[in-house]
């Protein structure tokens, strides 16, 4: 999955403007990600966090904001989901789908920015967009689009990077040295993420926080066992926060206010 992951190159997020530097060597950074141990749990915890403010998602249609090579989107399809996925980079694309057959899943993947989405007002169930806001030069206007795309009864759920963490610091530091992908990133508070969201009509509903623990794989295999449970009560010193949020009773076309 996509997340804190980004301190290895990850996930720097192409479903919006991120410029071509930023997206150099990613796909072979995805795999020594995953091979790590550090990676393995960050994303272990992150991909749980995520599906738990999404609920239930068997029967939904759903899309999967800065899907990069496929991974979480093809988790929601084996959890019975109509899912499509969507990024700015067609070798991600090319890759997801090249993913989903050697799988035999359905997700759809298809090429596209988060600041102007191909998809028809009112689409879907579900959006889910995870480290795509912190690279995107116009967050409010994807955050809009996503609301935009979002049935009425629908859900948003993001992802982002913590602003008050080690990881955080540690990133910028890299940024201040050189690493354009730093240097770019945007890091939000809880706050200022639910502000960011709230601004496009939806209301939040829940505010969670996970990798509490230094990028340190000691200290990983240590906290991750109470990782979740500290990030139902507080957000603070969260590299990685995520937030559910839906459209109000009455509002018909969330979008910005």
């Amino acid at each position: 999955m996509r997340g804190t992951a980004v301190e290895n190159n990850k996930r720097p997020s192409t479903s919006g403007s991120a410029s071509p530097p930023a997206i150099t060597g990613l796909r072979k950074s995805y795999v020594k990600w995953r091979a790590s141990y550090l990676g393995k749990i960050a994303d272990a915890l992150e991909t749980e966090l995520i599906l738990e403010l999404l609920g239930p998602v068997a029967g939904l249609k759903l899309l999967d904001v800065g899907c990069g090579d496929g991974v979480f989107a093809l988790e929601l399809t084996r959890r019975g989901a109509n899912v499509t996925g969507l990024d700015a980079d067609a070798d991600m694309v090319r890759a997801a789908r090249k993913r989903a057959e050697a799988e035999s899943t359905q997700p759809h993947f298809v090429e596209g920015k988060a600041e102007r989405l191909p998809v028809d007002d009112a689409a879907f169930d579900g959006v889910v967009a995870v480290t795509v806001l912190c690279f995107v030069r116009d967050a409010e206007r994807a955050v809009a689009e996503m609301a935009r795309v979002l049935k009425p009864s629908g859900r948003l759920v993001v992802g982002e990077l913590g602003r008050w963490s080690l990881w955080a610091m540690q990133r910028r530091i890299r940024g201040w040295l050189g690493a354009r992908t730093w240097r770019a990133a945007r890091f939000r508070t809880a706050a200022e993420l639910g502000r960011l969201v709230s601004s496009t009509g939806l209301r939040p509903s829940e505010m969670r926080g996970g990798v509490f623990y230094p990028p340190l794989a000691i200290a990983a295999r240590l906290l991750a066992p109470v990782d979740l449970r500290l990030g139902r009560s507080t957000t603070f010193g969260a590299a990685f926060i995520a937030l559910s949020a839906s459209r109000p009773p009455g509002v018909t076309k969330p979008g910005r206010q």
